[in-house]
């Protein structure tokens, strides 16, 4: 009975959770944490902050000595001149060689301290292109979550309008068979009924469709059991629209990414023409050379004298011309010396220093020159363009969102409005005073309304966003 017992209870805990997880809603926070954590391009921009740091590093190397190291070892394979005899013959010899260097840039035109301010800077904007693309990405998250909730609200809307409809047709079918109405405003209300039904799969088919690009932003496979929090209240919270366009602009001008990745772009450009010029200085460097080699052919070690021919003339005397006489001997070959013996025997060291004076050189560094003034001034015609940018945007976004509200705040007077006039039309129908095709009209106009006031109020808070966004109020911290 207790083994009984603990198989249901595990098997409703399981359940409980599984139907849990499918029930999960996300959150505005949620949805943008999780994507700035997943999204491909985020992680794109991430690499990018990644080769930023190794260059860095490349700049610190250029500040260190260059150590190489070489070695070989050769055959030589044939006619040879032998070391012993100096004669030519047919032998194999085998050498080896190795030798390193070091080499140190003393001064090299303030070039490798230039690259390296400019690396930090490029990690700078690259940190910025990523904090960027996390903006990005957030308004679009933001943009594509309030789609959904606009979608979810107009499918309850266009439910409840077929639920009254649907009545409305069986409330009709009583008045046809009492012989209130005639059985031509019956087959009205029933095609409305049923365009009533193509509005909710419409509707419905919308909503899975936000569903689906939010849940590509996050990177979600199961979008079908995807669902965010029903979170419907207007509100401004951050009490965006009591601050001027001048201050908002203000504001965005001390914190917008853009802004700062366009002016760290415009140093690093500047940076970039300080080491086009460092080229035209003389450059000295510091080199240090060792080389040493090994031989592995015989030595003579001795000398023996010659037994079969052990004189030779060498000459005469002046006079009586008599021979002189010279013993002759024979080389006693041995092995090489050892390897390491050679090795300290046969080295050799070279170090000193090297100027180079830049005379002519195709006009390479002047074009680099010229190349990197034009540069600069593209850069910053950028930043001037990007404040523009920014002050133009900021003006236009309060401009929108003012509208935006006036649009929402109209829309709810024209609601209500539209709904007196609904339940006016209504009493009218239900009583015979009012034909279908008139009553459906102001049912349509009601509908609308719903519909109006519903877009209306989500543009109105993805604009407050935007204008929070340029305010340096982000919507979640990164």
């Amino acid at each position: 009975m207790k083994k009984n017992s603990y198989i249901s209870f595990v098997f409703i805990t399981l359940f409980s959770l599984s139907m849990q997880a499918q029930s999960k809603k996300w959150t505005l926070e949620e949805c943008v944490t999780y994507a700035i954590q997943n999204n491909i391009s985020i992680k794109q921009s991430e690499l990018d902050s990644k080769t930023a740091l190794i260059d860095k590093k490349g700049a610190i190397g250029n500040f260190l000595p260059s150590l190489n190291a070489n070695a070989s070892h050769s055959w030589n394979i044939g006619l040879n001149q032998d070391i012993t005899t100096g004669l030519l013959q047919n032998q194999t010899t085998q050498f080896t060689s190795a030798g390193a260097n070091v080499g140190v840039d003393i001064y090299k035109g303030l070039q490798n301290q230039n690259a390296l301010r400019r690396a930090n800077l490029s990690i700078v904007a690259a940190k910025y292109q990523l904090l960027k693309m996390q903006e990005d990405i957030a308004l679009n998250v933001a943009n594509a979550f309030l789609q959904v909730l606009f979608n979810k609200e107009n499918l309850k809307v266009q439910k409840q309008q077929l639920a009254i409809n649907e009545k409305q047709y069986t409330r009709s079918e009583e008045l046809v068979k009492a012989g209130s109405i005639p059985r031509g405003d019956l087959l009205d209300i029933k095609a409305t009924v049923a365009l009533n039904n193509q509005n909710v799969i419409a509707a419905d088919n919308a909503l899975l469709i936000s569903k689906l690009s939010l849940s590509q932003l996050l990177q979600l496979n199961d979008f079908e059991n995807f669902d965010v929090v029903d979170d419907t209240d207007i509100r401004d919270e951050n009490n965006i629209m009591a601050q001027t366009p001048n201050a908002i602009y203000d504001k965005a001008l001390e914190g917008r990414t853009e802004l700062k990745i366009a002016k760290t772009n415009l140093e690093i450009a500047q940076k970039d023409l300080e080491i086009a010029k460092g080229a035209f200085q003389p450059t000295l460097r510091g080199f240090y050379n060792f080389n040493s080699r090994v031989a592995y052919s015989d030595r003579i070690i001795g000398v023996i004298p010659n037994t079969l021919n052990p004189t030779s003339t060498v000459g005469f005397v002046e006079g009586t011309n008599q021979n002189v006489l010279s013993n002759n001997f024979s080389p006693v070959l041995g092995n090489p010396p050892p390897f390491f013996d050679q090795f300290s025997d046969n080295k050799g060291q070279s170090f000193g220093i090297q100027l180079s004076v830049p005379i002519f050189n195709g006009f390479s560094a002047r074009n680099n020159v010229e190349r990197s003034k034009v540069n600069l001034e593209r850069f910053k015609i950028a930043v001037e363009q990007q404040d523009l940018d920014l002050q133009r945007n900021v003006f236009t976004a309060f401009t929108d969102a003012k509208g935006a509200l006036n649009a929402y705040e109209s829309a709810v007077v024209a609601l209500e409005a539209r709904q007196g006039a609904y339940d006016y039309a209504k009493e009218k129908y239900d009583v015979g005073l009012m034909n279908s095709f008139d009553f459906n009209q102001s049912q349509t106009l009601l509908t609308n309304a719903q519909s109006e006031i519903i877009r209306t109020k989500y543009d109105y808070i993805f604009k407050i966003k935007i204008l929070e966004f340029y305010f340096g109020i982000p919507l979640i911290k990164y």
